[in-house]
Formats: C-alpha cells, sequence, structure tokens
C-alpha cells in the first residue's frame, strides 16, 4: 500500500483536509513509516506506536500549534514528529546534526515542552493555561499526554492538586497502557487495572475526586470513539481529564509481546519484527551488567543489602537482584525523590542500600541528596548509571553534570572507576562499613576486559594511582575516560614527557600526591567525561590556587554548553576527549 495520505501531510492542517474515514489508512502508514525507519535507524518504538492514533486524533481535532500539547514522556512523539512538518527529516531522528528524539522548543513550534525527563506535562500544560488566562485567550485548549508509569510521579500529582482547584483550561490525558519501559508498578497501577477491568466502583474514582471533569476509560486505538471523546471535550472548560487505554508496540506482533525489549529495541527486519543478532560473545560486559550480577554476589554473603531503583531495573540491571532477592530489591516507578529518602530511611535502620539511579534522573531527587542523606550523615551507596556522554538521546539524558553537583556536599564520597574491575571492587568496598555515602558513577555500554570477575579487593579510600611516570607534564583523568587518555599514549611518539594518573576518587582528592605531581611536573592536564564547569579539573585548579602552585593547568572535558544527540565517539570528540582528539594535544608537546 502506497502511503497515499501521509505523503501529503506537511502539517495537521493537511491533517484536517482527510475525512474521518480515511484515518484508519493513515494510521496504517504512520506505523509503518515509524516502524520502516526505526529498525534501521534505531530509536524508541514501543510507545509511539501505542499512541499512533490518539496522535492523528489530537491533531485533528485540536487547532494545534495554537492549542498546546505537551507530550510526557517524549518517547511518544515520533508520529507527532511525522504529521508536524518533519517527515523527510526523520531518518535523522537522533543522530548528530539530526532531529532530537523528544519534543525540542528549539526544533519546531509543534513542540510546546521539552519532555526528555517524564511527570512534567500536568505542571507545564498547567502553566500554560493559567498563562492563556491571564492573557485573555479563554478559547485556547492545554493538552497533556501523560502515561500511566509517568503520572503516578510525585511532580505529576503535584501538578493535579493544583489543577483540581483552578478553572484553567487543561485537558490531562491519560495513556494508560500498563508500562514504562519496565512494567508498571505500584498501588496506583492496581487502582488503573480495576478501573479498566470495571472491579472498582466509579462513586471511588479519585480522578473525579481531584475535582477533574472524568471521562473513560476508552479505546485508545478506537479512531471515531477519540474524534468523538476530544470533539466533546474541546468544548468543555476547566480541568478535563481522559483516561484511554491502548497497548505499546500496537501494530507490530513482536513489540506488543516483549513490550520491554521493544521499546528501544535497536535494528530489526522491518518486515518480520525479528531483531536482528548482534555478535557479542568475548566481548567485555556492560557496566550495567557488572554492577547488576556483583550486586546479587554481595546480597548473597550480606543479607542487610538492599537494591532500589526509580523504574529502571532493566536497564540498571537490578533485574537480577530482583529476580534472586525479590524481598530485598525495590522499583519504586518513577519516583527519584521516593527512591532516595526510602534509602535513607532504610540506612537508618543499619540496612546496607544500594541506590541505583541514571545519572541525569538523580539531579530530580537533589534536595533529598542533599538534606535526607548526606546532612544526616547516612551510608547510602548511590550508583549513577549512564555517567558521561551517553549518546543519542541527547541533551536530556547525558550524564555530565553529577561531579559538579556531587563534589559540593560535604560528607559525601564520590568516586569514578577505571574500569569495570575497578567497579566491582568499590561495590565490594562500600559494604565493609563505610562511615558516610558514596555515589559512584560509570558509564552506559561496556567496560575493557572480560576478565573481571576475580576476586574481591579492598579499595583505599581518597587514594589515586600513577598509571604511567613521565618526565614533563601530568596527566589526571578520572573515570573510564583514563582509557582513552591510555590509547591516546600507547600511539603517541612523545609519551615518556607525560605521567598518567587515575583519581578514581573525585572527593576526597589524593592531597599527598597531588603535591607530588605538582612538585615533580612543569604542566597538569585533567580530563574528564562530565562538565568543565564546577567539575574534577575544578577541583585541581582549587587545589592549586589555594596551595600556591603556579604550574599551567589545562581542563579538559565537556564545555559550558548542552551537548545535544550523537554516537558516543561523535559527541566526545565534538569535546576533544576521544583518543585522536587527545594524541592531537598530546604530540603538540
Amino acid at each position: 500500500m502506497a502511503d497515499t495520505f501521509l505523503n501529503s501531510i506537511n502539517d495537521p492542517a493537511d491533517l484536517r483536509k482527510l475525512s474521518p474515514e480515511q484515518l484508519p489508512q493513515l494510521a496504517e502508514e504512520l506505523r509503518r513509516f515509524i516502524i520502516d525507519i526505526v529498525s534501521a535507524k534505531e530509536g524508541h518504538l514501543g510507545a509511539s506506536l501505542g499512541v499512533t492514533e490518539l496522535t492523528i486524533a489530537l491533531h485533528y481535532v485540536f487547532n494545534t500549534p495554537d492549542d498546546l500539547l505537551v507530550w510526557d514522556v517524549g518517547h511518544q512523539a515520533y508520529g507527532h514528529k511525522l504529521l508536524t512538518g518533519r517527515r523527510d527529516k526523520f531518518d535523522t531522528n537522533r543522530q548528530l546534526d539530526g532531529i532530537s528524539g523528544f519534543p525540542k522548543r528549539s526544533e519546531s513550534e509543534y513542540d510546546t515542552f521539552g519532555t526528555g525527563h517524564s511527570s512534567t506535562s500536568i505542571s507545564a500544560a498547567l502553566g500554560m493555561a493559567i498563562a492563556s488566562k491571564l492573557k485573555g485567550e479563554t478559547e485556547k485548549n492545554h493538552i497533556a499526554v501523560i502515561g500511566d508509569a509517568s503520572i503516578a510521579s510525585g511532580m505529576a500529582f503535584e501538578g493535579l492538586n493544583h489543577a483540581g482547584v483552578t478553572d484553567a483550561n487543561l485537558l490531562v490525558i491519560l495513556n494508560d497502557n500498563a508500562i514504562g519501559i519496565d512494567p508498571s508498578v505500584g498501588a496506583l497501577k492496581n487502582y488503573l487495572t480495576q478501573v479498566k477491568e470495571g472491579t472498582n466502583p466509579r462513586d471511588n474514582n479519585m480522578i473525579k475526586s481531584l475535582n477533574f471533569d472524568y471521562s473513560g476509560p476508552i479505546d485508545g486505538h478506537d479512531l471515531p470513539v477519540l474524534l468523538k471523546e476530544l470533539e466533546s471535550l474541546k468544548h468543555k472548560k476547566g480541568p478535563r481529564f481522559l483516561h484511554i487505554i491502548t497497548t505499546k508496540g500496537k501494530g507490530l506482533k513482536q513489540a506488543e509481546e516483549d513490550q520491554v525489549k521493544y521499546h528501544a529495541p535497536g535494528k530489526f527486519d522491518r518486515l518480520t519484527g525479528e531483531l536482528l543478532a548482534i555478535a557479542d560473545d568475548n566481548l567485555p560486559p556492560k557496566y550495567q551488567d557488572v554492577f547488576g550480577l556483583t550486586l546479587v554476589e554481595l546480597a548473597q554473603q550480606n543479607e542487610k543489602i538492599i537494591g532500589i531503583t526509580p523504574a529502571m531495573p532493566s536497564g540498571s540491571s537490578m533485574k537480577f537482584m530482583m529476580e534472586a532477592f525479590p524481598d530485598r530489591a525495590f522499583d519504586v516507578g518513577i519516583a527519584e525523590q521516593h527512591a532516595v529518602t526510602l534509602a535513607a530511611g532504610m540506612a537508618t535502620q543499619g540496612m546496607i542500600v544500594y541506590c541505583n539511579i541514571y545519572s541525569t534522573f538523580l539531579q530530580r531527587a537533589y534536595d533529598q541528596l542533599i538534606h535526607d542523606v548526606a546532612l544526616q550523615n547516612l551510608p547510602v551507596i548511590f550508583c549513577l548509571d549512564r555517567a558521561g556522554l551517553v549518546g543519542e538521546d541527547g541533551a536530556t539524558h547525558h550524564g555530565v553534570f553529577d561531579i559538579a553537583y556531587l563534589r559540593c556536599i560535604p560528607n559525601l564520597t564520590v568516586y569514578a572507576p577505571l574500569n569495570e574491575s575497578e567497579l566491582r571492587n568499590i561495590l565490594y568496598t562500600a559494604q565493609l562499613g563505610l562511615e558516610h555515602p558514596i555515589a559512584i558513577r560509570y558509564p552506559r555500554g561496556r567496560g575493557e576486559s572480560t576478565d573481571w570477575q576475580k576476586p574481591f579487593g579492598k579499595i583505599e579510600i581518597g587514594k589515586a594511582n600513577l598509571l604511567k611516570g613521565g618526565t614533563k607534564v601530568a596527566i589526571l583523568s578520572t573515570g573510564t575516560i583514563g582509557n582513552n587518555v591510555t590509547k591516546a599514549l600507547e600511539q603517541s611518539d612523545n609519551a615518556s614527557l607525560f605521567s598518567h594518573y587515575d583519581f578514581g576518587f573525585i572527593k576526597p582528592l589524593d592531597i599527598q600526591l597531588l603535591h607530588e605531581i605538582f612538585n615533580q611536573h612543569e604542566e597538569v592536564i585533567t580530563i574528564e567525561d562530565g562538565c568543565i564547569s564546577g567539575g574534577f579539573g575544578s577541583s585541581i585548579c582549587a587545589f592549586a590556587a589555594k596551595q600556591g602552585y603556579s604550574l599551567k593547568i589545562r581542563v579538559l572535558g565537556v564545555p559550558d554548553t548542552f551537548i545535544e544527540q550523537g554516537t558516543v565517539a561523535q559527541l566526545q570528540h565534538l569535546c576533544g576527549i576521544d583518543v585522536k582528539s587527545l594524541k592531537d594535544i598530546f604530540s603538540a608537546y
């Protein structure tokens, strides 16, 4: 079937020229287009397939972009991008210099709010609605499309709580498919299941109790029903709530049957849906698996060990502990603030808590980190997955700020392992009775060696290590970016000029060794896969200034700008911290 309709749509005005009877074919074309591109270029698949009919219906009924539409989370927005002028650019999705994988205000007037992190849509759309009322724009609609995993977050409830006591022209659409990246969890998920199954009395409707005009649940794949319901809601005022039921991955058999794997499946056969085999035999392990498998080993030996993750059991590999020790491993849903304070509460009772949160998402729990953990000096072990540049998810997901926002916190130890063996050993060391909380940052992707499951070794807190001696310039690296330094030096003709030190501990710094370094070298270079402003290099500059050293210090890392999407290799090159860039820098000496 030729894409008769999709190819003629350059904006929603073109969409509205179709008859309602033509929209089901458009839905088929839209799904096929997404499948064809994602199968070859990769990206997030299941979420957008699940909201295809809703996407069409929203742009068909509402007068976008004058009516404001917010997607939460932005994984759902591929169809939205295709209908709003980005069809011809969609093959650049998530690529360097291409379009973003998430809604982005600078990319399109139809992207009213950037939504790379979850649970923000209700607050944002409510803010828009209140602003419109103040400006006298009483006919404008403001729509927040939020998933059932996202709505369980505290911030979403804060938005609902406020909206219910306003007369703001706000429509919240709950896309209920019982799954985020992993299956949804918690009492709210059970409540929504009861609503869908009709086993919960309608007079016990929590959304109605919050003063929303509630309608649903309805079939989110039934276009005539969707169009009728949205048309009715369009002409109502005040806070409204539409509950729709969808299937994540709708239209691709494998994506419907394995919704976790097909959230972002990698490359697959566009016709059969079968995943393309990736040869990973004899490859180093993923850092997330080093964490997950090591945690199980430690938990087998120590019954006080607890694991916590906010909605990332697969991505963080906490799933291994959840399978081995289901009573001691917790997925708390998209609730980073709760995860941190839950861990703190457990720590007060003598439990050894490994709280695994992506670096970019720990930003959402900064007050809890300071107030509930560090201020009370509770020895929670934070395992920050996806630290550094993470690649195609772009600016919303890079874990480049953690060094800067962590090292200023009293009582907190900050450590970045050079490789998977050091990650394994710091996880072991952390449960031996640390007196302070610790944050362990490690990247997305694979390590350096397949020979990593060796007997545990204790790491000395605050100790840095000399990796290579030299005569003139001291290179100080922290974390896995140090492997780029090693490889660059191996390729350099003048490697003898350079010493290379691994500063796993960003805080506390190895002060004794720093004095030796500054006394024995003519120049210092610091390298990190985090932001230069306030990062590891800044701490070395502060040390030098305090101690009165006048050596030249060159700080390399992520510049003071938001880094967009691209492969990790491409983005490291942009920041000048890939192997080739470092080799060129070293060769200039």
